[in-house]
């Protein structure tokens, strides 16, 4: 596929997606290398656009350079975001809202403090994503960490050698620094890599993902 191809793939799917308004996002492509310009009306749009452009077979790299621009009338001050944070997290079952630090400067939410695992990381991510006033997210959530790096890499292969859809035999997986995980080789999609760097992330004690992950073009 040449790049003009794949760039027309790129927008076609981001008109297609009915959750964003692609009229003010430049798409340009280069030897699989998608990138994005241009402004959105939320952070949420913002996030929906990539994952529309993961979904293009192609797309081997995405460079996100959108800015998120809320309509003048629709400013947020930080101490309303904020609030608004802190009432979601509460709420939330999934997540251990105590443990979670929240700081906003400008629009951008820097999230901070310790969980046990890492989909409550992502959990309180993807809680705040879609609220008024948010243009970005700092999550520098650490997780509590008592696993032995045999015992995580260990994990992570069986995880694997149970997916029916990737081939664990491709991948190969270092531990280092007690819970740094490094992924490296190749799959057939960004499904493929997502399900990969899921497994590891779901392993207790992985507090680092290397993603050096290639999808095959």
């Amino acid at each position: 596929m040449n790049d003009i191809q794949l760039r027309q793939f790129v927008i076609d799917e981001l008109e297609f997606e009915p959750s964003i308004d692609a009229t003010n996002i430049g798409v340009a492509a280069h030897d699989g290398i998608v990138t994005l310009t241009g402004y959105v009306r939320s952070y949420a749009e913002k996030v929906a656009a990539l994952w529309a452009v993961r979904r293009v077979k192609g797309v081997r790299a995405v460079a996100q350079e959108i800015e998120v621009r809320y309509p003048g009338e629709d400013t947020t001050s930080d101490e309303e975001i904020a609030k608004r944070v802190l009432s979601v997290l509460k709420w939330h079952a999934m997540i251990p809202h105590d443990e979670v630090k929240v700081t906003v400067e400008k629009g951008w939410v820097n999230l901070g403090g310790t969980v046990d695992w890492h989909y409550q990381k992502k959990a309180v991510e993807d809680a705040i994503r879609k609220l008024q006033g948010v243009i970005g997210i700092t999550n520098s959530i650490s997780i509590k960490t008592s696993v032995q790096p045999a015992d995580i890499k260990r994990k992570i292969e069986a995880a694997l050698a149970r997916s029916a859809q990737v081939e664990a035999n491709a991948i190969r997986i270092n531990v280092s620094n007690g819970n740094r995980v490094s992924l490296e080789g190749i799959v057939d999609s960004w499904e493929d890599h997502d399900i990969v760097e899921n497994a590891a992330w779901s392993v207790p004690g992985v507090l680092w993902v290397d993603d050096r992950l290639t999808v095959s073009s």
